[in-house]
């Protein structure tokens, strides 16, 4: 995979903003540790604020399975579908993700149409901090679009589940590498979300999501590629990632994509499953190579 093949400039969008098939997708989502100005960021209502002129707003959490305790979860293709029917997102269209921290939780919103079937979907490098610095036009008023026809097709072969990743951590051919902060790996620091344990999935590795980002935007695949071969990653195996909720751990499925890995799944559960469950088993402490 290209860099090309995911990221689009601010200044290739503003080009086309006009054009009506091309739609900027807002899906500013935050950590509740996430703060501006003292408080907890929100996206709905930065977006209200301002946002790329036409872009719709695509709301993580209620657009993840609603039936299920756990977040972010791939939502039914049908319920996906009804969605997005009514934010105006039609079959054919390109559409450009973005998000208000420069790369946090646009991939996940890129990856999710991604697995429902749609191929013109790019993220916008830099997010909409890159739009601002460019001097590209933002905008305060309401964007109501006319339904489109819209008809997702999932492809679960790019998730993994539970029972996937306890298959994986028997299989040595298969790596799972877990993108949180070292301190929630290594399970020196809580998890954010109540009731989870504190660890890691044995020998799981640990890359986590800052290193993958510098200024807003993903390093160069150069970089990325180093840094990858100096952890000793083998880019020509199985691997699975994972994080939180399954957020930046798309990013990190980027990352590995751009620096040559060809099988890569998104453990969709990540650790709310995983360090939920008291019968699975946790490890504390750095990674253990083998």
């Amino acid at each position: 995979m290209r860099r090309e093949d995911v990221f689009v400039s601010p200044q290739w969008l503003n080009e086309r903003l006009d054009h009506p098939d091309i739609l900027p997708v807002d899906a500013s989502w935050y950590l509740p540790t996430m703060m501006r100005d003292g408080a907890p960021r929100d996206g709905r209502s930065e977006y209200e604020a301002a946002h790329i002129p036409g872009a719709v707003f695509f709301d993580l959490d209620a657009q993840s399975d609603q039936a299920s305790d756990l977040p972010h979860m791939m939502p039914d293709p049908i319920r996906f579908s009804s969605a997005m029917r009514k934010l105006g997102i039609g079959d054919g269209m390109t559409l450009v993700i973005y998000d208000g921290a420069g790369l946090f939780s646009a991939p996940r919103v890129w990856w999710m149409f991604k697995v429902m079937g749609v191929t013109s979907v790019m993220i916008l490098d830099g997010g909409f901090p890159a739009w601002e610095a460019a001097g590209f036009p933002v905008s305060d008023e309401p964007v109501n679009r006319s339904p489109r026809h819209f008809t997702a097709r999932m492809d679960g072969s790019a998730l993994a589940d539970l029972q996937g990743v306890s298959d994986a951590m028997n299989d040595k051919d298969t790596s799972i590498i877990d993108a949180r902060p070292s301190e929630r790996f290594d399970g020196s620091m809580p998890e954010p979300r109540p009731g989870l344990r504190a660890g890691h999935m044995p020998g799981a590795r640990s890359v986590p999501f800052t290193d993958l980002i510098e200024e807003g935007r993903l390093k160069s695949a150069e970089a990325l590629a180093a840094m990858f071969a100096d952890q000793d990653i083998d880019l020509d195996a199985p691997i699975i990632t994972s994080c939180g909720s399954g957020v930046s751990a798309v990013t990190l499925k980027i990352a590995l994509e751009l620096s040559g890995a060809k099988d890569v799944r998104v453990y969709d559960g990540s650790w709310a499953e995983w360090g939920g469950q008291d019968d699975l088993p946790v490890e504390t402490g750095p990674e253990k190579r083998s």
